[in-house]
């Protein structure tokens, strides 16, 4: 890797630190999102000891790669940036985060001759996740509706890893796919998502209504 791919992968991990470093951990409660099955608790369940992710070591992420799968959307925005470091690292052998930042916005099709007859077998933006649960949901649908968790200067930060893997990692697989989402999806993202200090105003603004509230349900003199 050339010197100048060296300085970009610095700057692209300095730039995920800053957007991700004021998260605050969700709950152990909130850190599942699918509970189909057993394999999801037993991935995520780990997860609930790592109350840091800046501190989490690359090997645990890859024993537990099927986790992205699994996380809430409040497990996925916590954890992410913990996977995107490793990966930029060169420290993941399983754990694949690019994948889940950008399926879902390109299409891909393969032929299966079987008995005579070929199948088109296709995967990505136009297929339906399971028209028997979620009638006309697409994958494109599933991707808009997880990732626009992230603010403007988290969505920035993932653009400048997509970058890197298109530009800078000759092992990326799926250069045309990375093109795809942020075409479609991250470029757009990252100008228009709400930013950081609008979520803390909100949250703020939140908790002093609440607190509020509950002041006003008080007898005269502040005890119940």
């Amino acid at each position: 890797m050339d010197k100048t791919a060296l300085t970009d992968r610095e700057r692209t991990i300095e730039q995920i630190r800053l957007a991700f470093a004021a998260h605050v951990f969700p709950g152990d409660y909130f850190l599942q999102g699918s509970f189909e099955g057993s394999e999801p608790a037993e991935e995520i369940d780990p997860f609930k000891s790592q109350k840091d992710w800046q501190v989490i070591d690359a090997d645990f992420l890859d024993a537990h790669a099927s986790a992205l799968s699994f996380f809430s959307e409040a497990g996925f925005r916590f954890y992410l940036p913990a996977y995107l470091i490793a990966d930029l690292n060169d420290q993941l052998k399983i754990a694949d985060p690019l994948f889940h930042l950008i399926h879902g916005f390109s299409d891909i099709a393969v032929e299966a001759p079987v008995k005579g007859r070929v199948f088109t077998i296709r995967s990505g933006k136009s297929v339906f996740v399971n028209p028997r649960r979620y009638g006309a949901l697409t994958f494109f649908d599933c991707a808009r509706y997880r990732l626009s968790i992230f603010t403007r200067e988290e969505a920035s930060a993932i653009v400048a890893y997509l970058r890197f893997k298109r530009d800078f990692d000759p092992d990326t697989y799926d250069k045309a796919g990375i093109g795809a989402a942020l075409n479609l999806f991250w470029l757009d993202r990252a100008q228009t998502a709400p930013p950081a200090e609008d979520l803390r105003k909100y949250i703020a603004d939140q908790e002093a209504y609440l607190a509020a509230i509950r002041s006003d349900s008080l007898p005269s003199g502040g005890e119940r």
